[in-house]
């Protein structure tokens, strides 16, 4: 049987790594093609993990909770497929005969006999090197409870809990004698360079030390929060983020979809929202200024050609954003559909990755909140989104001096100032005003 390899994959765009949420089998269970094998989280999506092959898996490399790198091997399954690989590997423990003499020739050692006992001990897991590196912990000193003496995170932070920390300055002098054996007795050893891939480990952010006292409530981070921090500490630390803000009068607009929103309703089976018209007003602005469009890629600016809006949908626990593919070309009604349909799929949790790619700008609805005024963070590698605040009623000074209760709505828009400028962005903004306020019976259709 020949043993094949299962990566994490790209389950998004501008994706680059994923968390183990859940694996949904275990060591000795015996799979199909395309069968889930865990759950994965990243900042755009819950999605499960297939398989590639047929056939038994042979190792979890990753743990639940364990974050890695698009491309990192997150377990191991052994094929079906004829016993030719599986003989072949065997081979040299039964044809080479005078292997038990040659060994009983050399000195035996403990670090030998581990060495055999444990031959998967050192490998070593991201998360496992990570949180040796975090707490100083002498891993060849560690023992695994692993399939073949793999030390797990579980094993670190036992050493970790017990107070009791091994470093390399307090190995034992007996181990470190016979140095001049070493290479004879011990011919896994230099296939263990623990050192330095703790060092070439990113180093995480240190934990707080936060008091906790009596009553107080402490809540694990999820492996979804850990992947959203991650992505708007990024948006924060590459984008330098500007923003600005413009007041709209939305008081025919709300005429307009009161007017029709109970018919609306009853023919369509879901609801005509007023989000329904600030994304198309938004969709037609962006087609008259191209360069909000765009997004930041080192040493150039990529101006897209498709008008996908990303739509912030909030769980309980965590934000998506699924996408509105050629919102430029949907009907009002069209995207009061979308809206419908991927609200419901983020909140059954049925939405898929290929939902979540693609998206050029984001439209977030903070007004569902009760939100007048905000700053959004970009949703990275876009280059700016727009925060759609709450439609209030308030006295607005009209032409001639004269004053009226209107409905009123804040638009606030965070930039990449990479990309942007505030004079582009203004006029984005005052277009987009200019076709909230003009949409009324008469001017503007919903089909």
């Amino acid at each position: 049987m020949a043993v094949e390899k299962i990566t994490m994959p790209q389950l998004g765009e501008s994706v680059t790594e994923g968390t183990i949420s859940r694996w949904i089998v275990s060591v000795g269970d015996k799979v199909n093609k395309y069968d889930p094998l865990a759950e994965v989280m990243t900042d755009k999506v819950n999605a499960e993990i297939p398989s590639s092959f047929a056939g038994t898996i042979k190792e979890l490399v990753a743990e639940d909770g364990d974050t890695l790198a698009v491309g990192e091997i997150i377990c191991y399954i052994e094929t079906e497929g004829g016993g030719e690989a599986e003989a072949t590997a065997d081979a040299p423990k039964e044809e080479n005969a005078p292997a038990p003499a040659a060994k009983s020739e050399a000195p035996s050692t403990p670090a030998a006999q581990e060495d055999a006992d444990a031959p998967n001990k050192r490998r070593y897991s991201p998360a496992v090197l990570r949180l040796a590196q975090e707490n100083n912990v002498d891993l060849e000193q560690v023992k695994g409870s692993g399939a073949g003496g793999r030390i797990t995170r579980k094993d670190i932070q036992a050493v970790i809990d017990s107070g009791n920390i091994p470093t390399a300055d307090s190995k034992p002098a007996a181990a470190q004698a016979p140095v001049a054996e070493a290479p004879k007795a011990a011919p896994a050893a230099p296939t263990a360079p623990s050192a330095p891939a703790a060092a070439s480990a990113p180093k995480a952010a240190q934990p707080v030390n936060v008091p906790v006292e009596a009553g107080d409530i402490e809540i694990p981070v999820t492996g979804v929060r850990k992947a959203i921090a991650a992505n708007m500490l990024r948006s924060k630390h590459e984008a330098p983020h500007a923003w600005t803000m413009i007041e709209v009068d939305a008081t025919n607009l709300v005429e307009y979809r009161n007017s029709l929103k109970s018919e609306f309703k009853k023919k369509e089976g879901y609801n005509l929202t007023f989000f329904a018209f600030f994304v198309k007003a938004v969709a037609q602005a962006l087609k008259e200024f191209p360069q909000i469009n765009s997004m930041w890629a080192g040493d150039k600016i990529v101006q897209k050609k498709d008008i996908n809006i990303s739509i912030a949908v909030a769980t309980d626990d965590a934000l998506y954003v699924p996408v509105i593919r050629n919102a430029d070309e949907k009907t009002i009604k069209g995207i009061a559909r979308e809206i419908t349909e991927l609200a419901n799929k983020v909140r059954a949790g049925k939405l898929t990755s290929a939902e979540m790619q693609g998206g050029t700008f984001t439209v977030n609805n903070t007004g569902s909140f009760g939100s007048v005024q905000s700053q959004g963070i970009i949703n990275y590698p876009q280059a700016a989104i727009l925060q759609v605040e709450s439609i209030v009623k308030r006295p607005v000074v009209m032409d001639h001096g004269m004053i009226a209760v209107r409905d009123m709505v804040n638009l606030c828009m965070s930039l990449d100032h990479r990309v942007l400028d505030g004079l582009v962005c203004g006029r984005f903004l005052a277009r987009v005003k200019e076709i909230i306020e003009k949409m009324s019976k008469e001017n503007t259709s919903i089909y």
